[in-house]
């Protein structure tokens, strides 16, 4: 699933760490999530999408595999 978490991270600073760490998930989860290896279950993309305050939908889009 394609994604823009990478550059909403990258825009507010912060390492793949850090917001490993807001989200309570393994640095490794974030890149996997990033580069498209893995989607998040809903509960984290529910999570990721609080976090910076988008509606899931304009983090993630499921129309355009990989």
């Amino acid at each position: 699933m394609k994604n823009r978490l990478k550059v909403l991270r990258a825009e507010r600073g912060w390492s793949q760490a850090e917001l490993a760490g807001r989200l309570d998930v393994s640095r490794q989860a974030v890149n996997a999530i990033e580069t498209g290896k893995h989607d998040p279950s809903l509960s984290l993309a529910f999570r990721i999408a609080r976090l910076f305050d988008q509606a899931i939908e304009e983090i993630f889009d499921d129309r355009h595999p990989g």
